[in-house]
């Protein structure tokens, strides 16, 4: 079982940036792939970014590559999400992921476990 939850989220204007984390609970942390995922009202749930459970490899939508940066702490049992340049499109709830443990196909990836999400709101 791993809980997650999100925080970071906040309101910001366009061309600013914001720093999401994901704080994961448990001893698998290490061995799970992580990724982002946003879900902007009354929209279906899309990926952002994935990173491998060593912190090796990342991958990242199209749409915040360039921007977007994610990264780990297996330390802390942390991904963060660093976004820059923010435009009003990017306002959605961010939600991160966790994969089953040491599996990451890094342009498909799927999450076995949630956080409750935090919400993004990019104001132009």
């Amino acid at each position: 079982q791993v809980q997650l939850v999100e925080s970071g989220g906040g309101s910001v204007q366009a061309g600013g940036s914001l720093r999401l984390s994901c704080a994961a609970s448990g001893r698998t942390f290490s061995t799970r792939a992580m990724g982002w995922f946003l879900q902007a009202l009354g929209k279906e749930r899309e990926f952002v970014a994935a990173i491998s459970w060593t912190g090796t490899s990342s991958f990242y939508a199209d749409s915040v590559e360039g921007r977007f940066t994610i990264s780990r702490d297996n330390a802390q049992n942390t991904v963060y999400l660093q976004m820059n340049s923010l435009k009003p499109e990017d306002t959605a709830v961010y939600y991160c992921g966790a994969s089953v443990p040491y599996y990451y196909t890094p342009a498909r990836f799927s999450a076995n476990y949630w956080g409750q999400g935090t919400q993004v709101t990019v104001s132009s």
